[in-house]
């Protein structure tokens, strides 16, 4: 009977670690809300005064202030930590608003995050700017990129989709209407289809235009064309449709133009300079234009494909330089992207707004995608490991950068998001002839394996 007490004393506890280690590796996010929460909160609360003098984050307290303390309790004087808020536990960590004291910045507090992270036993903490003299800490509990699930709750718009996860447990949201036209970079099973992938499915949900250049012979979109309004399987089929979309391109702008027709007394609402000052019986649907394998493009073995080639990349620079006004945009994706490709290759990349880089073979690649918007970013893509697809570093005009990896989407699943929305995708008349062709879907046969006989009399 003691060794059974002994056994049952000493097997609880051993028990609820092995249970809680487990917990902590299979599911991390249960883990954190029942263990890690409490933990780093209590940590937190206990430690926050003096972690904020060891990060030199404290500042000596008003003088009033040290006069009232020496005049009541004769005390030392200490240095005072910036005021905390309320902490805001969430799903993936913590959130807790500090307000700066005068001669502090966001600079301060960032340089400090890596400090921060040991002294709460968190997975990383980010710092944001609310407003002057506030700013958010983002305390994520565990490594959200390693098992992805999108948040719950995210604002969608037109043309604002949500994408991937970004590695502060945040969305990272696709936003055309701010970022037109995007570079997606990534080498054979780095993710960069899935990135793709989710993207298209999202925006099948939405009256947008989906138009598609696969120059692999439509491996990629061939699937997702149930909600397709166009497209190229090959470069000659893209040297036809590109002309159309500059036509497409033009027209929009004549209806923009005439709307323009500025006369006296004229409300300053209905003066415009792209569609979406349009009214909404008037406006035309917004385009996308997803071109997988760029480089197919721009690669020529005789002298008539290479006029070919210059008259596509002319047309493409057109609709990069133009589209956003007219409501077009462009999603071109590839493996590389340089100006060894030919003449015309910078000038394209250069109006490519957003970029997304996967994982890629060499630092020329990455350096291709960030190099020129966020050099620091760079690195990030470098170190991608290969046994983590989906992963991918974003980075924007601004300079910043940041982590972000996509949900895994069976192509089955995509496949069957394009056949359900297919109704929502508007008519352009003048992309019919490339309307790609569907395969009616199979329906089962419900009749009786035997067939019923006739009543006799």
């Amino acid at each position: 009977m003691t060794d059974l007490v002994t056994l049952a004393e000493l097997g609880g506890p051993l028990a609820a670690i092995g249970g809680a280690a487990y917990a902590r590796h299979a599911y991390p996010a249960a883990y954190w809300s029942t263990v890690g929460l409490p933990v780093s909160v209590a940590r937190l609360l206990a430690s926050y005064t003096s972690t904020m003098d060891a990060c030199g984050l404290t500042v000596a307290p008003p003088r009033w202030r040290a006069l009232a303390i020496k005049a009541t309790t004769r005390r030392e004087v200490r240095p005072v930590p910036p005021r905390r808020g309320v902490i805001r536990p969430t799903s993936t960590g913590l959130r807790i608003r500090l307000r700066l004291a005068p001669g502090q910045e966001l600079a301060d507090v960032a340089a400090s995050a890596e400090r921060l992270r040991h002294a709460w036993g968190v997975h990383a903490v980010y710092v944001r700017d609310v407003k002057p003299g506030v700013v958010e800490l983002r305390l994520v509990g565990f490594d959200v990129l390693r098992k992805v699930r999108m948040p719950r709750r995210i604002a969608g718009d037109l043309l604002r989709v949500p994408v991937a996860v970004r590695e502060d447990a945040t969305a990272f949201v696709r936003d055309y209407r701010t970022v037109p036209h995007e570079l997606v970079l990534g080498a054979t099973l780095s993710g960069k289809s899935m990135f793709l992938r989710n993207l298209f499915t999202r925006l099948a949900a939405q009256p947008v235009v989906l138009v598609g250049i696969d120059c692999k012979r439509g491996v990629e979109l061939a699937p997702f064309a149930a909600r397709l309004s166009a497209l190229a399987t090959d470069p000659d089929q893209a040297a036809e449709l590109l002309p159309v979309l500059v036509k497409e391109m033009e027209d929009r702008y004549d209806l923009i133009k005439a709307r323009q027709g500025i006369a006296p007394g004229t409300p300053e609402e209905l003066i415009t300079s792209d569609i979406w000052g349009l009214p909404e019986d008037e406006r035309p649907a917004p385009i996308v234009l997803f071109i997988d394998e760029v480089a197919e493009l721009f690669l020529v073995a005789t002298r008539k494909e290479e006029e070919r080639r210059d008259e596509m990349v002319t047309q493409l620079i057109r609709l990069a330089q133009l589209g956003r006004a007219a409501g077009i945009y462009l999603e071109v994706c590839g493996q590389r992207f340089g100006a060894e490709l030919g003449k015309g290759a910078t000038m394209l990349r250069a109006q490519l707004t957003g970029r997304v880089c996967h994982r890629v073979n060499d630092e020329a690649s990455a350096k291709m995608a960030l190099g020129d918007i966020a050099p620091e970013a760079v690195y990030g893509a470098c170190a991608i490991p290969a046994e983590r697809p989906g992963l991918a570093v974003v980075g924007d005009t601004s300079g910043g950068w940041s982590r972000i990896r996509t949900p895994y989407l069976s192509l089955a699943d995509a496949a069957v998001t394009c056949r359900e929305t297919a109704h929502l995708a508007p008519d352009v008349p003048a992309l019919t002839p490339f309307r790609p062709y569907v395969l009616p879907v199979p329906v089962e046969d419900s009749r009786p394996v035997v067939a019923p006989q006739p009543a006799t009399e």
